[in-house]
């Protein structure tokens, strides 16, 4: 089942790199009682990826920041070692955006956004997606139709929904 706006996401352990290396992360705790931006990509150091998505979240923080989101995190079926090194490369760790690894496709499985294209070797990646989450319930769900394309999943268009979604409650 494709977790939909309105769905509560699963509980789900996912993995970042500590100060004496990988340690477990529950979403859960993220969410709980916060503003959540979570966004998913098919893989590290990949084009899009890479030159679209996570840039697309760094230039846009402030200003998620600014409607009151308490922190970007980046989801990718990768392992934390390349989640930490992939966020220092291109800076996003830097920016503020969390890098978290769910290094065996289970969170990813579990909401329904797992692909798999064997001839590029990605095998139970993610999907390409941006959702806002408030307490656990996703508000706004954009899903890319190919995982090459990064415009729906963008930050900007999150954003762009976010504000029209705060419109329609004024």
């Amino acid at each position: 089942m494709t977790i939909k706006t309105g769905d509560t996401l699963p509980d789900a352990t996912l993995l970042a790199m500590g100060e004496d290396g990988p340690q477990q992360v529950a979403l859960a705790d993220k969410l709980k009682d916060r503003k959540v931006v979570l966004f998913g990509l098919p893989g590290a150091y990949t084009g899009t990826c890479s030159t679209a998505h996570v840039p697309s979240f760094m230039v846009t923080y402030d200003d998620f920041k600014a409607k009151g989101v308490d922190e970007i995190i980046c989801v990718s079926v990768n392992d934390p070692f390349v989640m930490q090194a992939w966020g220092e490369s291109t800076r996003a760790t830097e920016t503020g955006i969390t890098m978290l690894a769910d290094a065996e496709s289970a969170f990813t499985t579990a909401i329904g956004m797992n692909f798999s294209a064997p001839p590029v070797g990605f095998v139970n990646r993610s999907k390409r997606y941006a959702m806002l989450v408030e307490n656990g319930v996703v508000a706004i769900l954009n899903e890319e139709l190919s995982p090459g394309e990064c415009e729906i999943s963008a930050g900007e268009t999150l954003l762009e929904a976010l504000d029209f979604q705060e419109k329609a409650l004024d």
